[in-house]
């Protein structure tokens, strides 16, 4: 698969996953800084949500990363440009810069070593050890946002 367009679609089995997991912070509980996504619709203009980690690197600065590949969520935050973080009834409106490859090491090695065993699957066997090369190498399919 290409890395620029990868995209790895949810099974039916992630497809009830997913729906139950996006009630949580629905009902604002947040496991490990979950939150909800709401983007617009790039082409409907509608709201569209997802549960996403929302990542704090150890300068503070927060971002999200797409374990699942170039997805609808990544599509719509590229055309909208920002979007909100939903926990409970609080909502938190961001502007969203999408990262260079080349800026990506450090933040893939930081979002496995947090939620390796939740995504680690979409990572082909890589973990936070794995060199600078191979992250560097699968960079390009897995997006990544810095959120302000």
């Amino acid at each position: 698969m290409d890395n620029a367009t990868r995209h790895i679609p949810p099974t039916r089995v992630d497809a009830i996953v997913n729906k139950i997991a996006n009630l949580l912070p629905k009902l604002g509980v947040s496991i490990m800084g979950s939150r909800l996504l709401a983007v617009r619709g790039r082409k409907s203009g509608e709201w569209r949500t997802t549960m996403v980690n929302v990542m704090t690197a150890a300068d503070g600065a927060r971002y999200l990363v797409a374990p699942r590949g170039h997805v609808q969520w990544v599509r719509n935050l590229r055309v909208a440009g920002d979007g909100e973080l939903r926990l409970g009834r609080k909502t938190e409106q961001f502007t969203a810069t999408e990262v260079a490859d080349a800026d990506k090491v450090p933040l893939l090695r930081l979002y496995l070593e947090k939620w390796g065993w939740e995504v680690g699957k979409f990572f082909e066997g890589l973990t936070k050890d794995s060199t600078d090369a191979e992250l560097i190498a699968i960079a390009p399919g897995f997006p990544v946002f810095r959120i302000a």
